[in-house]
């Protein structure tokens, strides 16, 4: 008895275990990679903001930018957005964690620098179709700024054209930015009517100190900005990782992942 127990132990142990090793993004990646339903939501979302893209710039009373002030009606047109997961698909970076059994940071530099990412489904076709309208396009990213060479190469070989005299690409720890995008927004609403922004994060709209919060008051200020959703904010799907994860564990980035996916697993709701 003495011994069935113990090799009992011995077993449930060693699932619990395999369970906290076992890769908590594969069902993601794997949606996210080789799913028809994320192709088609990510065509959806950009083809919805070219459909609303002519009547926005007809609509000078508008700033998509919750930080734009003043009188901002004259300004040329201009649209933000984030890269990674909303221009870039780095999904095979994500699937490179699963086999390696690691997690970021480790080797993102890396995969950056190897300048392979495609387009997200569905951009391609707004970039265009903003450019021939003659609306100013501006990335606004928090890959670091040792990457800012890597990245704008990655877009160029994609078919993107940046102006020569134009900083269309603002990274984070550039001119000693942080991962809050409150001010490079502010800085590009200085010359340009933000009409619309994009994002798979909703510090991408907010401010730092809202996204980085609760998660009941992350959803607070998402309704509290509802009209602005489907208007003038595109919010691109991100399984993968993001801030709604990180509020789930409190922003304890450090605390193991085992302790960090027993607190996923308590918050889960079974009404």
């Amino acid at each position: 008895m003495k011994n069935l127990l113990k090799y009992s132990l011995i077993f449930f142990s060693t699932l619990i275990s395999a369970e906290v090793k076992e890769h908590q993004g594969i069902l993601a990646t794997l949606y996210v990679q080789d799913s028809a339903e994320y192709y088609a939501n990510s065509i959806n979302v950009y083809r919805s903001a070219i459909d609303k893209l002519p009547s926005v710039l007809s609509d000078k009373s508008v700033s998509a930018a919750i930080e734009q002030r003043g009188d901002f009606q004259d300004k040329p047109p201009a649209v933000i957005l984030d890269v990674d997961q909303t221009v870039l698909d780095n999904i095979a970076y994500q699937s490179r964690l699963i086999k390696t059994r690691t997690y970021y940071p480790e080797g993102w530099d890396e995969w950056c620098m190897e300048e392979q990412a495609d387009y997200i489904p569905g951009v391609k076709d707004f970039l265009d179709y903003a450019t021939e309208l003659g609306v100013a396009i501006f990335f606004v990213t928090n890959r670091t700024a040792n990457l800012e060479e890597a990245t704008k190469n990655n877009l160029e070989d994609l078919g993107f054209v940046f102006k020569e005299k134009r900083d269309q690409l603002l990274m984070k720890g550039e001119k000693n930015w942080g991962s809050n995008k409150n001010s490079r927004r502010s800085l590009i609403a200085k010359d340009y009517r933000i009409v619309m922004m994009f994002g798979d994060n909703l510090g991408d709209f907010i401010d730092g100190s809202d996204n980085k919060n609760s998660s009941d008051h992350r959803m607070a200020v998402t309704k509290k900005y509802k009209q602005m959703w489907g208007h003038y904010w595109f919010m691109l799907p991100n399984p993968n990782y993001g801030d709604w994860e990180n509020s789930i564990i409190d922003f304890k980035y450090n605390i193991p992942k085992e302790e960090q996916l027993q607190i996923k697993i308590d918050a889960l709701d079974t009404k």
